[in-house]
């Protein structure tokens, strides 16, 4: 009898968090709430609020500038 396999968490298509270290790479919202450790509710109310550019690549696609969610982090105090 086989063994059942064991499924990771990690999606192949989730992006790395090292991506935030990338100069010019577009982030996904998971990532941006792993590398801050807000909820994706609370990073909208941010872009409302004018406190994180967004990059909006369609009408369901929004992206963000890894130097942005940087500087967003550091005006945190993180």
């Amino acid at each position: 009898m086989n063994a059942p396999s064991i499924q990771s968490n990690h999606d192949k298509s989730s992006q790395p968090l090292h991506a935030l270290q990338l100069q010019d790479a577009l982030l996904r919202m998971q990532t941006v709430t792993q590398a801050t450790g807000l909820s994706a509710a609370t990073i909208y109310r941010k872009v409302a609020a004018g406190e994180l550019p967004v990059v909006k690549m369609g009408k369901r696609c929004t992206r963000f500038r890894a130097s942005d969610v940087r500087a967003f982090i550091q005006a945190q105090g993180v």
